[in-house]
């Protein structure tokens, strides 16, 4: 039975969410059980195809994306496909209409593969845009069930909470994406002798972009606010120990917030969601 082998697409994408970010995965969990296997379906296709251009060296990287991408249309014309991950996704695709966000995150990833430094900032917006604005677009989709009014009304903040985890993910990841990928992401900015100064210009931007999400946050569905809410807190204190970082040493160690530090974060905004303290 297709049922079958469409619940099996599932844990497949959830398999990949739970062994690839522990803390997407905590978040995930937070929210309706009604919308989690939605929202595990496009992560898992976001991370696969995010693995095929960072993870995959050795490989030919730009036929492996190509096929993937070529796969993916397939399984949206057909509504079918032997591959899980792709089976799962072309099924949200379809029931929440995010055709026009999956083609230019796509884009951002062949980017990632012929692109190695952002020089202006209009380079540097349209690869965030694809690679995690649109991400947040389709979250928004399966939140608010379709309803193109209540989309409109939060898209703006959707995309800036995609924007302020991609710019984090950005420092906290410095070291990998110029030392392995060889990727400059924030134009004009000399990651040799980062200074204080450039860093501290990088978390203001990405403040403002989360202090705009969070208006959005505030008026999500009650089964999405949650585990949206818990997962902006995360990335807040993520950055918040970034600021307190020393240039060099973000430049020589992957920053992290230890498993202790995300539990309390999840019981701290489970009680400012039962209390309704986020509104």
């Amino acid at each position: 039975m297709k049922s079958l082998f469409d619940k099996s697409s599932i844990d497949c994408s959830k398999r990949i969410t739970i062994n690839y970010s522990t803390s997407f995965s905590l978040a995930i969990k937070m929210l309706s059980p009604k919308i989690q296997n939605d929202i595990y379906a496009v992560y898992g296709f976001v991370r696969c195809a995010d693995e095929i251009v960072d993870s995959f060296d050795g490989y030919d990287q730009a036929q492996l994306l190509m096929e993937f991408e070529t796969e993916f249309h397939k399984a949206y014309d057909r509504k079918i496909s032997i591959n899980p991950i792709l089976n799962a996704f072309q099924d949200v695709v379809h029931r929440f209409d995010m055709m026009e966000l999956v083609i230019p995150f796509l884009k951002s990833m062949r980017m990632d593969l012929n692109k190695k430094e952002y020089l202006t900032k209009k380079e540097y917006e349209e690869y965030i845009f694809g690679s995690a604005d649109v991400v947040g677009l389709m979250c928004l989709k399966v939140f608010v069930k379709g309803d193109k009014e209540r989309y409109n009304q939060l898209k703006d903040s959707a995309m800036k909470l995609g924007s302020a985890f991609q710019k984090v993910n950005f420092l906290r990841d410095l070291k990998h994406d110029y030392e392995t990928l060889g990727r400059i992401y924030f134009p004009n900015v000399n990651l040799v002798t980062l200074s204080n100064e450039e860093k501290n210009t990088i978390i203001k931007e990405i403040e403002a972009d989360f202090e705009m999400a969070l208006i959005g946050i505030k008026n999500l569905p009650s089964e999405a606010k949650f585990g949206v809410y818990t997962a902006y807190k995360y990335y807040k204190s993520l950055l918040k120990k970034i600021s307190k970082t020393q240039p060099e040493e973000i430049l020589n160690t992957r920053i992290r917030v230890d498993d202790f530090t995300k539990l309390f974060i999840i019981g701290k905004s489970y009680l400012r969601y039962q209390f309704n303290a986020i509104l």
